[in-house]
Order: C-alpha cells, then sequence, then structure tokens
C-alpha cells in the first residue's frame, strides 16, 4: 500500500512533513482536467505522485453549460481547465474549488472579481504556446494569402478554375499587439521576406530596433498592412477592435488573421467587408460565440477559413500548458506562491488551501 492510500498518525509521523503527508492521504483532493488538450499528458503523474485523484474531461459533456460543468467540478479542488466560461454562478456553486489552472494565456472567460472575492487562484501558462499560436497564425496567413480554401473547394467539385494571387514576399504585415505571440509571428513573417510594422501600447524598443520593425499609430497599421493580425488581449477597450470604421481604413484587397480573441471582431461588420469585396479574405481562429453557431452568417462567406480556437495547440505546448499548469498546483498545494502565472495574486490576501 502506498503510503498516500493510508492514514497518517500525527503521533508516529512528526517533523515538517506531518502537516505535508497528512493532506496527501485526503481523499478531497480531485483535480479535474477540462482542456481539450489534457486527455494524456505528463500532468496526470506529476499530481498523482503527490496524492492527487486526477479526473479526465468528460468529451460527452458540454463544458459551456454551468449545470454540466459543476456536475464535474463538484468535488475538485482545481481544475485544469480549457476556455470554458467561469461565471459568477458557477463559481459561487462550487465551494470546494480552490485553483483554476488555464492552459492558456487568456482568461476573459473567467469573473475574477468572483475569484477574488472567494480567494480563488486564478493561475496561466505563459511563455509555453506562443510558437503554436504564430505557426498557426502564418499557416492562415499564407493560406488565405494564396486562395484557400476556394482552391481546394474547386478542386473537390471539379472546377478547374484558376487565378491569380498577389505575392506574399515583399508585402507588409500589421501586427496589432507585440507580445510574445507577436513576436513569435513577426520573426517568422521576417523570414518569409514581409515587410512587419506594430502596434502596441508597451512597445518592446529594443527588439523592434533589432529588428528594424516600424512602431506606428492604430490607423497608419491599418491603411498600410496588406495582411493584418490580431495579437491582444480580450477586454471592454479592446472589444470590437474591428468594427466598421476601423474596417473602412483597412486597405482594399487586404487580408484580416485573428488567433487572439473572438470578441476583437464585431463579426457583423466583417461579414459586411468580406461580402463587399473590400476585403480579400480572413481567417479566423476564434468567435464571439463559440462553438460557431451553425447558422452563422460567416459559414457563407467564400475567402474565409475557419479553426475552431485550437492556435495554441500543438504537441510541445500541449506537454508545457499541462506540465505547467500542474506544477502550478503543486506549488501552490506546498505553500509556495508563484506569482509570476496567478494573475490575481494581488487579490487573494486571505488565500489558502
Amino acid at each position: 500500500m502506498s503510503l498516500y492510500d493510508s492514514e497518517i498518525d500525527p503521533e508516529v509521523v512528526s517533523g515538517p512533513n506531518t502537516i505535508w503527508l497528512q493532506k496527501q492521504s485526503s481523499n478531497a483532493m480531485r483535480v479535474r482536467c477540462t482542456s481539450l488538450a489534457g486527455d494524456a499528458g505528463p500532468h496526470y503523474q506529476m499530481l498523482s505522485d503527490h496524492g492527487f485523484t486526477v479526473l479526465p474531461g468528460n468529451r460527452e459533456r458540454n463544458y459551456r453549460n454551468p449545470s454540466e460543468l459543476i456536475e464535474e467540478l463538484s468535488e475538485c479542488v482545481a481544475v485544469i481547465a480549457g476556455s470554458e466560461p467561469y461565471p459568477s454562478s458557477l463559481l459561487a456553486a462550487l465551494p470546494k474549488l480552490r485553483v483554476i489552472a488555464r492552459t492558456g494565456v487568456g482568461y476573459d472567460s473567467i469573473d475574477l472579481q468572483t475569484c477574488n472575492e472567494r480567494q480563488i487562484a486564478v493561475a496561466i501558462t505563459p511563455g509555453v504556446n506562443h510558437h503554436a499560436v504564430a505557426e498557426h497564425t502564418i499557416a492562415m496567413l499564407m493560406a488565405v494569402a494564396r486562395g484557400f480554401p476556394d482552391r481546394d473547394r474547386f478542386v473537390r467539385t471539379g472546377t478547374w478554375k484558376r487565378f491569380n494571387t498577389p505575392r506574399v514576399m515583399g508585402s507588409t504585415l500589421g501586427l496589432m499587439g507585440l507580445g510574445r505571440i507577436g513576436k513569435a509571428v513577426a520573426e517568422r513573417a521576417i523570414g518569409l521576406g514581409m515587410q512587419v510594422i506594430a502596434h502596441d501600447p508597451q512597445i518592446d524598443q529594443e527588439y523592434i530596433n533589432y529588428h528594424q520593425i516600424p512602431s506606428v499609430s492604430v490607423d497608419e497599421l491599418l491603411s498600410r498592412s496588406d495582411y493584418v493580425s490580431l495579437h491582444l488581449p480580450a477586454g471592454e477597450q479592446t472589444r470590437h477592435f474591428i468594427n466598421r470604421e476601423t474596417l473602412s481604413l483597412m486597405k482594399a484587397g487586404s487580408i484580416l488573421i485573428n488567433t487572439a480573441r473572438g470578441s476583437l471582431i464585431d463579426e457583423a461588420a466583417l461579414y459586411e467587408a468580406m461580402t463587399s469585396g473590400h476585403l480579400r479574405g480572413a481567417g479566423l481562429d476564434v468567435f464571439d460565440a463559440e462553438p460557431l453557431p451553425i447558422d452563422s452568417p460567416l459559414l457563407q462567406l467564400d475567402r474565409l477559413l475557419l479553426s475552431g480556437h485550437l492556435a495554441g495547440l500543438d504537441e510541445q505546448a500541449e506537454q508545457g500548458t499541462l506540465s505547467m499548469s500542474a506544477e502550478t498546483i503543486l506549488k501552490l498545494y506546498r505553500g509556495e506562491w508563484p506569482k509570476d502565472v496567478i494573475v490575481n495574486h494581488q487579490d487573494l490576501k486571505q488565500w489558502s488551501w
């Protein structure tokens, strides 16, 4: 029998590890992995080695339905979460929950104020999946630029239709946001022979000087760019950043790529810009409502390439985000405080396991 399966007698086991071993013997330490990347991975062994019961996600469940998610997490002290929402009403129904560890860097779907009130730590995994998102961004850009998905569909339907597209090399890519992901996209685009310009309120001057990336205003970026790629956080200030006004500033025949957050784009305005021909194409990995409703007008558009909020997923990112999430849970359990990954660390003055 494992030590973690036995009851620990404090009169037999003494010293600084007594509380640690008593905690490990608890049957209440359940962690659910709802992340789509988490059906297998290092997090199972990492957590179970320290006395946790790790529960896989149930793919027959709709985790965007609060009642179903509550059932899955009712006995859990922590969750390795995907992009599913955690509204106030859901959090209130989970009194045992101490940690939400997101496998990614976005946390706009989590009600932080309620987490602060209930002293729930919200953690992310920075610096792990930016290369995956950058590759997906470039893949979408190149595909739309070269006429996909239309070219594929024409061949499949027996229509041998040929048409030219502008060359990507020598064109201008405008990056709205130049954090980890934006920088990773910039370096790949420069390698393709593109001219990169960027806008970021907190621009890394040393970085743009080294890579010769001009820092420009929003209006200049939109008007100069053949391709605009969004790498902004979600929030009230950025909601519907792409709207009728900003779309009108974009160069006629340009292409929009969004692998950041669906709320950045007014989808009705995008539909108009696409149907009018003002935009040549677009690539979207994220949407205002997810999953994208099957009656969405976007699905009627040609020259629109879609994927289902998976830009940050590749094998290396999957392993890295799951490992970091598990390690964050373990650190918190050991009494450590990894504030670099806890987004609400300043508001958890009374946090405890």
